[in-house]
């Protein structure tokens, strides 16, 4: 009985063959997640005719460090002034702590420039801070999947350095703290998208999104209204300025920067323009603070 003797060619062939299937099985089982979690995300994230580009490039390299550290950072803070500073509880910090702290933004220590930046990490009580760390995580981490974080950061800051700045000259009675200026930043950035873009998207989502916005909008600004108006016989003036320029921020610089996923902004006019307008406000709010800090 004769028996087949295999080409040696054909041998390896088939064997290169197999394991370029098993690589490309293997590549393909390990990616599910990650394509299942870009395809959700393209669809809340960016209109309809930039899905596709999205998809082709698409990966979690790098991942959302900005938004995740920047969460670290301020929870860490919290933790540190609730449970190593004396105080009668940590659900609320004391308005002593609050002022008192080197982050916190202060308008008779305005000359120490930090502070600008800085009160970001500082919150006055656990509702502030689960409320600032549950919309910038829900809200930064998909952006930041999408826009990467260079571009999330630079909404962020100016979310935060603009909340700084009007607090100062619109509220200067009053201390600042919180991260709500970042956060309203990146809300705000997302709703002119969303209503920018609302014909490209799925009606369903787009209605649920604005509705969704602006019920947190409503509601943290009406507790923020509530703190800084009703209750200030506690000693609670915490500013809500911060608030509104944050979103402003966001609703100008946010807005360019979302709806330029498929371009460099450096090639973009309208982004030119939005930080050409933040920048006077910026440097007539630093000369507005120089001038109040020289005449104190």
């Amino acid at each position: 009985m004769a028996s087949r003797v295999e080409d040696p060619e054909d041998v390896e062939n088939t064997e290169e063959e197999k394991e370029e299937e098993e690589g490309e099985g293997g590549k393909c089982q390990a990616c599910t997640w990650c394509d299942r979690m870009h395809i959700h995300i393209s669809k809340w994230m960016l209109p309809e005719d930039l899905r596709e580009k999205y998809l082709e490039r698409a990966n979690c390299i790098p991942p959302p460090l900005f938004i995740l550290l920047i969460s670290i950072a301020e929870l860490g803070v919290f933790i540190y002034y609730a449970v190593m500073m004396p105080q009668k509880q940590w659900l609320t910090l004391s308005n002593d702590v609050l002022t008192n702290s080197s982050l916190s933004f202060v308008s008779n220590k305005r000359r120490e420039a930090w502070r600008f930046v800085s009160y970001m990490l500082l919150h006055d009580g656990v509702q502030h801070i689960l409320g600032n760390l549950v919309l910038q995580l829900v809200l930064g981490i998909p952006l930041e999947i999408v826009h990467k974080g260079h571009r999330v950061g630079m909404v962020y800051l100016a979310g935060v350095i603009g909340g700084s700045l009007a607090s100062s000259i619109f509220d200067p009675g009053s201390f600042l703290v919180g991260a709500s200026g970042g956060a309203y930043a990146l809300m705000g950035g997302y709703f002119m998208n969303v209503l920018v873009n609302f014909k490209d998207m799925i009606p369903l989502f787009g209605i649920f999104r604005i509705i969704f916005i602006v019920t947190v909008v409503a509601t943290d600004m009406g507790f923020a209204l509530y703190r800084r108006f009703f209750i200030r016989a506690q000693g609670n003036s915490v500013s809500f300025v911060a608030h509104i320029a944050g979103g402003l921020a966001g609703m100008t610089i946010g807005y360019v920067v979302f709806s330029s996923f498929d371009q460099r902004l450096i090639k973009d006019p309208r982004f030119w323009v939005c930080l050409a307008a933040y920048l006077v406000c910026f440097m007539f709010a630093v000369f507005f603070n120089i001038y109040l800090q020289l005449s104190s």
